[in-house]
């Protein structure tokens, strides 16, 4: 009787949710708010919309998980990333707009330590009048520096994607060789963290807007990739093991 109580375990937050808000609290410092969409989501917006039609090559990019629908088949399917809201936001609003989107996404990937079938993204763009790709340098380099340090270096290079115009791949020197190169940038000395561009001017005809007065930008990158080169987890397939274990290290 005399003992003392046996202190109770206390619960941790899992690694994904710790980067999320890690990284959105960066954002919304920087001016941006927080939106939210549909998970299950319509080929109307996860394609269509954001200038990848049906016949498109680009849409082999994404392995997509279908979902049935009796009266509209072959049109709902589980988000291959959160840019549909990006569409959804505009839709609503009148610029300027300036949002994150965190959430889930869905792909029919085949799982080794890089890839899962389901994991989170987040998504961010703005549009305004004055909008230029040096907005989007500096929102970027900001925050690959409050994520991985100030000391960070950032490379911005040429990518395609079907929604952007131009696209660039966003790229932090590597934290383990500081650029001199070792196994994990695979002898590069650069490790790549997310997608951004200009948005195409279609995405912005699309939803009202007039791609000859307002110009934005938008960027998206998955979480458990930022969290992996954060904190040296070296397979996506633990951040889901449910290995108590596991979230003991990453706290």
């Amino acid at each position: 009787m005399t003992l003392p109580g046996r202190r109770p375990d206390l619960g941790y937050l899992h690694p994904t949710m710790r980067i999320m808000r890690e990284m959105v609290d960066v954002f919304v410092g920087m001016g941006f708010q927080v939106a939210e969409g549909p998970e299950v989501e319509w080929d109307y917006y996860n394609f269509e919309k954001l200038n990848i039609p049906r016949d498109h090559p680009a849409r082999d990019m994404w392995s997509t998980f279908y979902v049935a629908n009796a009266q509209r088949p072959g049109e709902m399917l589980l988000r291959t990333h959160t840019s549909p809201n990006q569409v959804r936001v505009m839709e609503r609003l009148r610029p300027p707009v300036r949002f994150v989107v965190p959430g889930k996404c869905y792909r029919y990937e085949a799982i080794d330590a890089s890839h899962e079938a389901m994991f989170y993204q987040l998504e961010g763009f703005a549009v305004d009048e004055t909008i230029t790709m040096a907005d989007l340098k500096g929102v970027l380099t900001t925050f690959a520096r409050q994520i991985f340090g100030q000391d960070s270096k950032v490379r911005f290079r040429c990518d395609y994607f079907p929604f952007v115009e131009p696209g660039v791949e966003v790229s932090i020197d590597c934290h383990v060789c500081r650029g001199s190169g070792c196994r994990l940038c695979k002898g590069t000395g650069w490790l790549e963290i997310l997608g951004a561009g200009m948005i195409h001017p279609k995405v912005l005809e699309g939803v009202g807007y007039d791609p000859g007065k307002v110009s934005g930008f938008a960027f998206g990158m998955g979480l458990e990739r930022v969290a992996m080169l954060k904190y040296g987890i070296d397979d996506i397939r633990l951040f889901y093991g449910n290995d108590v274990r596991f979230l003991h290290q990453i706290t």
